[in-house]
């Protein structure tokens, strides 16, 4: 009877004790061996990693972590800055996927498609210069995509010491692009490439590939709906303009960056048909008013809802001065023609260099994109590009050349910018996750002997898998 109580008590002890922790059984287990260092402990050991904080989650160790790089990699005497990184920790056993945005790090528990795929560990890392991953002083000429692939590179190597499995890189829209110069910088890193959505504005002054998209995308009634409500904007702009001003005064914006509210309400309005198809499917057309009968606040209304009044004020722009310096640097931007629009302009698509403030140089080097183009074509192995076929972004896609090896690039049908491959057609989505299961080194035998029976090894998680994909304002990817 006594021993009994005791190991009754001893188990409530122990529950307790986890609950504490706010750890599950299975949780634990995912910490690693119990007889081994705590993988915080290891991770912490790394020189220059810290914690910022950890959080818990069923199954998984979740750390918010520092970690010190040098601010120029190539003479990394001359100073340090902390980086953000997440680790989304599973098993050291298991496969790592290397994943950014390009912008900010999420400081939640979130699974990207691969991860989930693999059922691994993910590593998220935040773009240099974004805050709070911003030297100080800030020298924007250590603001390009090899210091970038840099960053990766030393944080792969700190971590590989302990994550020994394979390892894929991936990416969204500007993440995408960035695990794409990381691999044609750093080739020897990784062991396979998901790059979602990725833009490749190989000569930054040839556009025609967008005008050309806009002209079929979707149907004609729906080209025509969209293109009316710019047209309208344009052709009410006192009125418009005098809501602007209001919502201004009320919310605090600011134009001084852009140079005018006049200039801020042009490139709203002109974001609208992009806007339009990146974030929203045909069947959302219904939706787009009918220009002509329109109310102001109607047509105030909708352009605010697929654009955002607030994307160019100087509120709105400080957290994405680094993309726009490095779309007027290295990245390109689009410039389209929208004739539709002829005559109700006053400036047309504006430059990056207008959302920068103007004490930040800024010079374009049109060889960048071009030698990254060059090396994918040539070079690219074990890489797979997924757009979306309505997504304006994917208008200028990364293509193979004979010189790639065992790469692709699919279409999801009808799909916008949050293109992915589940989304792709039942063939290509087999074939796909096949490979990436292949590349990490975790492919089942009956996959290994037929695709087809390829399938994500974790279980879905709503709130893990949830892609943050809510609707942000201005244009870029």
């Amino acid at each position: 009877m006594r021993k009994a109580l005791r190991c009754l008590l001893s188990l409530t002890m122990l529950t307790g004790t986890l609950g504490a922790a706010g750890l599950t059984a299975q949780a634990a287990t995912a910490a690693g061996p119990a007889t081994g260092p705590d993988i915080k402990d290891r991770i912490l050991a790394i020189p220059g990693m810290s914690l910022v904080e950890e959080k818990p989650y069923t199954g998984y160790r979740f750390f918010v972590l520092d970690y010190e790089q040098p601010v120029d990699h190539r003479k990394p005497w001359q100073g340090t800055f902390k980086q953000r990184i997440t680790l989304l920790h599973k098993d050291t056993n298991r496969p790592t996927v290397f994943y950014t945005s390009g912008y900010n790090v999420n400081t939640n528990p979130r699974r990207s498609e691969p991860t989930t795929i693999v059922d691994g560990n993910q590593v998220s890392m935040e773009y240099r210069f974004f805050t709070p991953s911003r030297p100080e002083p800030a020298n924007w000429s250590h603001l390009n995509i090899k210091q970038a692939a840099d960053d990766q590179h030393r944080i792969y190597q700190a971590l590989k010491k302990i994550y020994g499995k394979k390892w894929l890189a991936t990416g969204g829209s500007k993440g995408g692009m960035t695990a794409t110069y990381y691999e044609r910088f750093h080739p020897k890193d990784m062991d396979g490439v998901v790059a979602y959505v990725a833009p490749n504005d190989v000569v930054n002054d040839e556009d025609s590939a967008y005008d050309r998209f806009f002209a079929k995308v979707g149907t004609k009634e729906c080209r025509d709906k969209l293109n009316n409500v710019q047209r309208e904007a344009l052709k009410r702009r006192e009125p418009l303009e005098a809501k602007y001003a209001a919502a201004a005064a009320e919310n605090g914006w600011t134009f001084n960056t852009v140079g005018s509210l006049d200039k801020a309400y042009e490139a709203v309005v002109l974001d609208y048909t992009w806007a339009f198809w990146q974030y929203s499917l045909l069947s959302d057309c219904g939706t787009v008013p009918a220009a002509a009968t329109a109310s102001d606040q109607e047509i105030w209304d909708t352009v605010d809802a697929i654009s955002g009044f607030s994307a160019y004020t100087d509120q709105g722009l400080e957290t994405y001065t680094p993309y726009y310096y490095q779309a007027g640097t290295q990245l390109g931007s689009p410039d389209i023609k929208q004739p539709h629009l002829k005559g109700l302009t006053r400036y047309g698509y504006q430059p990056p260099r207008n959302f920068v403030p103007r004490d930040i140089p800024m010079t374009f080097q049109p060889g960048v994109m071009r030698d990254v183009d060059t090396w994918v074509k040539n070079n690219a192995e074990r890489m797979l590009f997924v757009y979306g076929q309505n997504d304006p972004w994917g208008a200028e896609p990364f293509r193979l050349g004979y010189g790639a090896r065992d790469s692709y690039v699919m279409i999801a049908p009808g799909a916008n910018h949050g293109a992915n491959v589940a989304k792709l057609q039942e063939g290509e989505k087999a074939l796909a996750t096949a490979r990436i299961l292949e590349w990490a080194g975790v492919a089942p035998a009956a996959v290994q002997a037929d695709p087809a029976k390829a399938k994500p090894l974790a279980r879905a998680d709503m709130k893990l898998d949830r892609r943050d994909t809510e609707r942000e304002p201005q244009l870029r990817p």
